[in-house]
């Protein structure tokens, strides 16, 4: 069965005063709900919180724009851990976990989400249940309950459940003050990509940082990795594949560029142009190539395994360079001499390869 992998962008889920939540629709893009991945975008405008909330679903947040406080609550212990996000953090938030979001900044706080929907409601979906505003959870009880477990009358009840007006988004009073960032608490959530050194450098060709659960410990709870590639203008990134089986979930930062995927036996089922805010998917060992435009391109991705392994199919870690010659001689049915100018072409470089002068 054909999947349709070409990139997209995401749609409008919500909308208020205090900022907008987006998500990448199964329905646009099958292969979400195929590998049970979930994708989405929180856009916070100045004074705009999220209201306290957790999932069905496990996901790491990438900080696009902007900075902004999070306050979570882990559901091994109810003490609320207060950080300040910035551009180029990530952070990991486990299934179950409750979190509050807001932007404190005179900027737009913009957030993408990608994550694990294996246990989610909807496959290809992140299903959240608020505890405040008038979709909360506790609109849903009978005063009666609510007076007994909280030891409050139902007056008490019934203005802590429904004085709240908005629903997912709210734009905050300016004298409300809320929670001041804590910097220990960032020990183990958060990781920063801009203040890493690159785990591969390559001139005019192309950088990475990437983390996994070594680096990060607590993605092996959530069980991805994750990576920021900056590849420069017309530079290519090797064709390559995830060895362990993970899947790739990418999301364009910056610039624009062009991929090519190559499938089951030997079919391209991709190939166009990609733009900032597009996301797509690569399945389980299909190979993808990358060339940026003029501009350059970034992007950030996700791997559902918590410590990649990736091959490639060029540069000097090459496998076709690993493969004994009489063997490439015999399976590619060609000469001698051309095995050994492959073999002993492009072996400066490992996985960014410069544009030709």
């Amino acid at each position: 069965m054909e999947v349709d992998l070409s990139p997209k962008s995401p749609q409008k889920l919500y909308g208020s005063d205090g900022g907008s939540y987006y998500i990448w629709s199964s329905t646009d893009l099958p292969m979400l709900s195929e590998g049970k991945l979930g994708a989405a975008k929180l856009v916070l405008e100045q004074g705009g919180l999220a209201l306290p909330h957790y999932a069905d679903s496990s996901k790491i947040g990438y900080v696009l724009q902007g900075c902004g406080t999070v306050g979570v609550l882990s559901p091994e212990g109810p003490k609320e851990k207060v950080v300040e996000l910035k551009q180029g953090d990530v952070i990991a938030l486990h299934l179950g976990a409750v979190s509050w979001w807001y932007n404190g900044g005179d900027s737009e706080f913009v957030v993408v989400f990608l994550g694990d929907t294996s246990k989610a409601h909807v496959p290809g979906v992140f299903t959240y249940f608020f505890l405040a505003g008038t979709n909360g959870i506790f609109t849903g009880f009978s005063p009666e309950f609510l007076t007994k477990a909280w030891d409050l009358d139902e007056e008490e009840v019934n203005k802590l459940v429904k004085s709240q007006s908005g629903q997912i988004i709210v734009k905050l009073k300016q004298e409300l003050q809320l929670p001041k960032p804590c910097l220990a608490d960032t020990e183990g959530l958060v990781f920063n990509l801009n203040n890493k050194p690159f785990d591969v450098d390559v001139k005019n060709g192309g950088r990475v940082v990437v983390i996994t659960s070594k680096n990060f410990p607590l993605l092996q709870e959530i069980g991805f990795s994750a990576n920021l590639v900056k590849l420069d203008p017309n530079a290519t990134c090797s064709p390559g594949f995830s060895a362990e089986s993970g899947i790739q979930l990418t999301y364009i930062v910056k610039g624009s560029g062009r991929v090519e995927i190559v499938g089951i036996n030997g079919k391209r089922v991709f190939e166009g142009r990609v733009l900032a805010g597009s996301l797509f998917v690569v399945p389980r060992f299909f190979v993808v190539s990358k060339i940026a435009d003029g501009e350059g391109m970034e992007w950030f991705s996700v791997n559902t395994h918590p410590q990649p392994i990736y091959s490639h199919m060029a540069g000097k870690t090459s496998l076709l360079k690993a493969l004994s010659p009489q063997v490439a001689e015999a399976a590619f049915n060609v000469t001698q001499d051309l095995v050994k100018l492959v073999q002993t072409k492009n072996n400066k470089h490992t996985i960014f390869f410069p544009p030709p002068h």
